[in-house]
């Protein structure tokens, strides 16, 4: 995926020719020894041999994998399309609400990089069927639960987390075996892609089955059928390629194995690799409230407007807004994300701090609108809708560009795992200040959401620190992949000397004594 327009920009090849580094004979762009040609990449025939798999085959495969991914995306969000319902039907208050959201991101987060492991070791096809089919079942099951077993909705929702973090570690797995290069770049865009139209779909479908049924509950009862068609597809369509034969095919020279210290050492003296995961943290921070709270938010402002009735204990909430907000996150997250990829395409021939520069852009662009949305939203709700466009549109500028960030876990513990809860925290101890009434449900879950602002802003500005160091950063990594850099331990103070006709490697104290 080297030089790829969607991979994550800390993997990327440096573009520009810095010249050489005085005393490292064979790094590219030196005149001693010029750039060495691109390994040799497979062509359509010789891949199938490798995987097995046809050109058409592999391209359903692909297609069936989006079909599950846009279905896990929509599972997700539409317990927030009926977020208000099931507020009034729990009786419960914004903090609780936001545990929904946050038992399912942090159970999700846990268990990812196990689901990791076991796609390295057994069969993936039957990982994710099992994984597919439990969380269908769990999601069907909770809406059965009764208006006294709140803790049991809690509990569901955590088991669904499981469920989806079967899927999402593995599927992008398989379409890396099947595809190589810029066809695995672009399978892997349309996968991903799956992420905001998913998402939005989430949204639309349950605030609209809600409605034509009358119920909330049913909002929870349609991804589960659609779960036992990505079964079927999956057993009946998607077939196992060899892990990692694509790989040991190409003429890439094979990294030398490293110990997992030394790796958490390497990663901890990379600047441009921690502001960056400081950066997306942010961006999940921010998307994690929006994604839950935004359409309880828009509905409460049209209550104060009065353009909504009041959700009173007993009838069912407006749906409206989230039926917007879904069309919007739809929109925008497709319009965002080729807007950042394309940007950054074009910029990247001129610029090689491009990637980290198009990401800050993004967040700090987005801090202004995501505030006036939310601080406009008492006076005009149209108004609050345009500020919410702009400002999902430059924030899903990120997604292509960091999708694959490594310091994943630590994005999701510090972002969308707990700013759900932390938002509808705050909003409960606003009110405990305030009289009761629906201004100040709606001044509280306010207030709270101006947060998001400032948490891009900061964001963003992690992402400018990216830009300072992301050339050097790269530059020793293509160092270390060619084997030409030596990563010193802890106590590691040696160096080499000639001593009696050869070298060896003594402290460096006693040569400067």
């Amino acid at each position: 995926m080297a030089g790829s327009e969607n991979e994550p920009f800390l993997s990327q090849a440096d573009d520009t020719d810095d010249g050489p580094v005085p005393g490292t004979p064979g790094l590219p762009g030196s005149m001693a020894n010029p750039k060495s040609a691109d390994p040799e990449v497979p062509d359509r025939e010789k891949l199938q041999r490798i995987t097995g798999v046809s050109a058409a085959h592999s391209a359903l495969i692909v297609a069936v994998l989006c079909y599950i991914n846009l279905l896990n995306y929509m599972d997700r969000f539409t317990v927030a399309g009926v977020l208000p319902d099931i507020e009034q039907f729990f009786a419960i208050g914004d903090s609780s609400s936001g545990l929904i959201q946050t038992v399912f991101i942090s159970s999700y987060m846990v268990l990812a990089p196990v689901f990791g492991y076991l796609g390295d070791r057994y069969n993936r096809k039957y990982l994710m069927c099992g994984g597919i089919a439990f969380w269908s079942l769990v999601t069907l099951g909770s809406s059965f639960i009764p208006r006294e077993q709140f803790w049991l909705l809690l509990l569901t929702r955590g088991l669904v987390g499981v469920g989806e973090a079967s899927y999402s570690t593995i599927a992008p797995t398989l379409i890396a075996d099947l595809f190589v290069a810029d066809q695995r770049s672009r399978m892997l865009s349309v996968f991903y892609f799956a992420i905001p139209v998913g998402s939005g779909l989430g949204y639309i479908a349950g605030s609209k089955v809600k409605d034509v049924a009358g119920d909330w509950h049913w909002a929870l009862r349609v991804t589960p059928g659609l779960g036992v068609v990505a079964v079927l597809l999956l057993f009946l369509v998607v077939r196992e390629p060899p892990r990692g034969a694509v790989e040991r095919h190409s003429d890439s020279p094979p990294l030398s194995p490293t110990s997992w210290r030394a790796d958490v050492r390497a990663l901890a003296r990379n600047p441009s690799f921690i502001l960056s995961s400081l950066g997306f943290t942010a961006v999940a921070f921010v998307t994690g409230s929006l994604a839950l709270w935004a359409p309880a938010f828009l509905l409460r402002s049209r209550v104060v407007l009065g353009e909504t009735p009041p959700c009173l204990p007993g009838d069912s909430c407006s749906s409206s807004d989230s039926l917007i907000f879904g069309l919007i996150t739809c929109l925008t997250g497709v319009l965002g994300v080729g807007l950042g990829v394309e940007i950054s395409r074009r910029l990247r021939h001129s610029n090689p701090r491009a990637d980290p520069l198009v990401c800050a852009a993004g967040l700090l662009g987005s801090a202004p609108f995501l505030f006036l949305s939310v601080a406009c939203a008492r006076g005009s709700i149209v108004a609050t809708y345009v500020f919410i466009f702009i400002g999902e549109t430059l924030l899903s500028m990120n997604w292509a560009i960091v999708a694959d960030i490594l310091l994943i876990v630590l994005a999701h513990l510090l972002g969308d795992a707990g700013s759900p809860y932390l938002i509808g925290l705050m909003s409960d101890r606003l009110r405990r200040n305030w009289p009761p009434s629906f201004l100040s449900e709606f001044r509280a879950l306010q207030f709270s959401l101006m947060l998001c602002a400032f948490v891009g802003a900061l964001g963003g500005a992690a992402f400018l620190g990216t830009a300072i160091f992301i050339e050097g950063d790269r530059r020793r990594a293509q160092l270390h992949v060619q084997g030409l850099l030596h990563e010193a331990g802890p106590g590691d103070d040696r160096i080499v000397v000639p001593q009696r006709g050869r070298s060896t490697r003594v402290p460096v104290s006693s040569v400067l004594i």
